[in-house]
């Protein structure tokens, strides 16, 4: 459909859509559209398009898309004074850190602090610390990527680099979090950015969050922190950082708060773009490193042959893999096996250790990151299968560089790349 926007007013269009410019001139987040661009909006996004000069555009909408017109421009006064304060900044390379909760718009924020600085022509990455809504690296990873040209999406952007966290929340893996985030800036840094415009997720509200964000701003030392916020959310996080003085910029007007079942259909997006072309390939256990696993971290025969012997007289059969650990016992039976409940209390008993009964097959659809020798990020794949009598990994991935480590994620996956439910983590060996 053609629709005609005055000048001054916004046209603002839910995804799945896509837009162009046929007359006039709009600007998104910064990035000016003519009849040279074809925008595409996500599901679950939401792009303004701020009409400078009377506008007609073209725009075709998927389902339970949307547009609409609002009467102003949807960026907020205090996003020009942001960047008016980020171009004036005297430190050069400069590091830019945006905090704020989910769903409050921050990827807006940074998109706009982007395209803003390409007009003025500076080199600027964008470092990328969200995991469960990445839009430069796959899901479960910090990734970065310079910017050559405006953009509406940062989700358009390659990932130049990127470090497996392998889980969709910094909550339980906060110390790996800022690992990844300090390396990749020291990454960029050596590359020659002026600036950087790191972007972090929407956990802010509790103890364990404010400590990690207070964290995240020790390690990383932006030059300059801006946080936005919709109403007291980050009132708590804001008098705790007062000392690295965070500026306080608002939330637009027009952003639209999704459901998890949303967000989640963004990662899977993502997933599936990282995922592209993907293969099976069957790699020996010992060509490669595993790590986030206790179970393969020393993958070798039992070395107490007796001992082992004994535990499989009390199990009552011989599994098809056996680990003795420091404080439990894993066992991998066959799919329709059965182990009795007496035979693993008297097991318990024997080792004064609890033992976890796996069955082949439950580690399929695991998300796992891939590495090379040198440790340089390669790529995501999904583990389809552990071998253990041939002691091979069946992994699918679109990477076609020499794997050397296999980095075990917390995150499953079925065949078309859908998030499902992973047993509990405590019984979860792999």
């Amino acid at each position: 459909m053609n629709r005609t926007v005055d000048a001054g007013k916004t046209l603002i269009v839910d995804g799945p859509a896509s837009v162009m410019v046929s007359s006039g001139l709009a600007e998104v987040f910064g990035l000016l559209t003519d009849q040279k661009n074809k925008i595409v909006i996500r599901e679950g996004k939401r792009l303004p398009f701020v009409v400078k000069q009377e506008a007609t555009f073209e725009i075709l909408l998927g389902e339970n898309a949307n547009a609409e017109e609002v009467d102003s421009d949807t960026i907020p006064k205090s996003w020009i004074m942001a960047f008016e304060k980020v171009l004036k900044s005297k430190t050069q390379p400069a590091v830019i850190m945006v905090l704020g909760a989910v769903d409050s718009g921050k990827t807006s924020f940074c998109t706009y602090l982007v395209n803003r600085l390409l007009n003025m022509e500076k080199k600027v990455a964008v470092l990328d610390g969200d995991l469960g809504q990445s839009d430069i690296g796959p899901p479960c990873t910090i990734a970065y990527a310079f910017v050559t040209k405006p953009i509406a999406d940062l989700f358009s952007l390659e990932a130049e680099n990127a470090f497996f966290v392998g889980i969709t929340s910094p909550s339980k893996a906060s110390e790996k979090v800022i690992e990844g985030l300090v390396l990749l800036k020291k990454e960029i840094l050596d590359k020659g950015a002026d600036f950087i415009i790191v972007n972090t997720d929407g956990w802010v509200e509790g103890e364990d969050a404010i400590n990690y964000k207070v964290q995240l701003v020790k390690k990383l030392k932006p030059d300059m922190l801006f946080a936005i916020q919709q109403s007291v959310e980050l009132q708590h996080l804001l008098q705790t950082l007062e000392s690295s003085t965070p500026i306080l910029i608002k939330s637009p007007s027009a952003i639209k708060q999704r459901s998890r079942e949303k967000r989640k259909t963004l990662r899977e997006l993502g997933y599936m773009k990282y995922l592209k072309n993907a293969k099976v390939q069957s790699i020996p256990l010992n060509w490669l490193k595993i790590e986030g696993s206790e179970l393969f971290s020393l993958y070798r025969t039992y070395e107490d042959v007796q001992r082992a012997r004994e535990i499989y007289g009390l199990l009552g059969m011989k599994p098809l893999f056996f680990r003795e650990q420091k404080e439990k016992i894993v066992v991998v039976i066959g799919r329709n096996r059965w182990i009795d409940k007496s035979s693993i209390e008297k097991v318990e008993e024997y080792t004064k250790k609890k033992v976890v009964v796996l069955r082949k097959g439950e580690e399929e659809g695991l998300l796992v990151g891939l590495y090379n020798a040198n440790k340089n990020f390669l790529g995501i794949g999904i583990l389809q299968e552990v071998d253990y009598r041939r002691k091979f990994l069946k992994i699918l991935t679109p990477v076609s560089g020499e794997i050397s480590v296999v980095n075990m994620g917390k995150v499953k996956l079925d065949r078309k790349f859908k998030e499902i439910p992973i047993i509990a983590e405590e019984d979860f060996a792999f």
